[in-house]
């Protein structure tokens, strides 16, 4: 239950990293903030999310789908 939510946590903050790039690209440049700044952070989210789903497959803690049909 704790990686679930712990999943859901980091899929909310990939979103609203997104989010914060997006506003930046269409408010125009800016000196403080870098858009891409924002884009990493969803880069290394995305991997961290699918690291802890490998792992988490390997170690049993959750059980992939035996039909995916």
């Amino acid at each position: 239950m704790l990686l679930k939510i712990l999943i859901i946590c980091l899929l909310i903050f990939m979103v609203f990293n997104l989010f914060r790039a997006m506003k930046i690209m269409l408010k125009g440049e800016n000196e403080s903030e870098s858009m891409t700044k924002f884009i990493g952070r969803r880069v290394l989210t995305s991997v961290i999310i699918i690291l802890l789903l490998i792992i988490a497959v390997a170690m049993g803690w959750i059980t992939p789908n035996p039909r995916p049909y």
